[in-house]
């Protein structure tokens, strides 16, 4: 209770005068909007680190997934399967079809 009874003692008018108060003020106030280590500029920094530490996460999945294909890969008709698929690469004796879809939506 004693502090309170204090601040409410407090000449505000004095304070304002106090030109410690007041470079402090202004520094607090330069820190938080101003300098290019800003509060501001901290939160920002900050979103997108949150953002880049996301997509590092999905890039990792994505390159456990790429392993384990990689590994599948190992044998030979797991490859070629792949090349046929992926590349309509061919035997010597065969033909291939590729048969695309009208995508655009009748009427």
């Amino acid at each position: 209770m004693k502090i309170l009874d204090r601040l409410k003692n407090i000449n505000y008018l004095n304070l304002l005068k106090n030109p410690f108060f007041l470079v402090g003020l202004i520094f607090v106030f330069w820190i938080t909007f101003f300098d290019s280590y800003s509060l501001l500029e901290h939160r920002v920094i900050n979103k997108e680190i949150d953002k880049l530490e996301g997509n590092k996460e999905y890039f990792e999945k994505e390159i456990e997934k790429d392993r384990q294909s990689i590994k599948g890969l190992k044998s030979g008709d797991a490859t070629e399967k792949y090349a046929r698929e992926n590349y309509y690469m061919k035997r010597a004796n065969e033909d291939i079809y590729i048969v695309e879809f009208d995508t655009i939506p009748a009427n």
